[in-house]
């Protein structure tokens, strides 16, 4: 079984399961499925400030606490016990265009020519962390929503704000890629 976890599985499993979601958490509660809210939960919990956006009783939000905990202790625990020593599938064409804008380092799941501890420190390691870091809160609250809670949850409930926000989080995602990304690796 242990050896069956270890595969990589196909990605319609892993939507099958993230869209079971959905229904699971409307049938046990009524609840909404999302991740950025639980910082805001933590923030309420934690800041004794009065700050309106922070004043309201996170107690009955803190089962989103506890699934994000989960989800954070589920990828420690896959990482530490179900690590696949076969190399990342990237294909040909990818790491070509990778190549040319410095990125030579292909054996995990993230680059570390660009996601490494000497980075942090550096002017390109503010733009991609600090900054966006920033962009992504900023445009998470902006939006109502983070991508799964939009993606995943507003649009199953063909929410038209969700659709808006999931095409605009695209959008953003392909221009970022193209355009914006060779600017910071060149």
């Amino acid at each position: 079984m242990l050896e069956l976890l270890k595969q990589p599985w196909h990605w319609a499993v892993g939507g099958l399961l993230i869209g079971l979601i959905v229904p699971a958490l409307l049938l046990l509660g009524n609840k909404k499925f999302g991740i950025s809210s639980s910082l805001r939960h933590v923030c309420a919990m934690c800041v004794p400030a009065n700050i309106p956006f922070f004043q309201y009783d996170w107690k009955k939000e803190r089962w989103n606490l506890f699934f994000v905990a989960g989800v954070f202790l589920g990828g420690w625990l896959a990482s530490q016990f179900l690590s696949n020593p076969t190399p990342i599938q990237i294909s040909d064409k990818t790491v070509a265009v990778l190549q040319t804008q410095g990125i030579k380092d292909f054996a995990h799941l993230l680059p570390q020519d660009i996601f490494s501890w000497e980075n942090v420190l550096t002017l390109r390691g503010f733009f991609f962390f600090v900054l966006g870091g920033f962009l992504v809160g900023f445009g998470t609250r902006y939006a109502g929503g983070c991508t799964s809670g939009h993606a995943i949850m507003g649009l199953s409930n063909l929410q038209v704000p969700s659709l808006v926000a999931t095409i605009s989080f695209m959008v953003g995602g392909i221009l970022s890629t193209h355009f914006i990304l060779p600017l910071f690796l060149s």
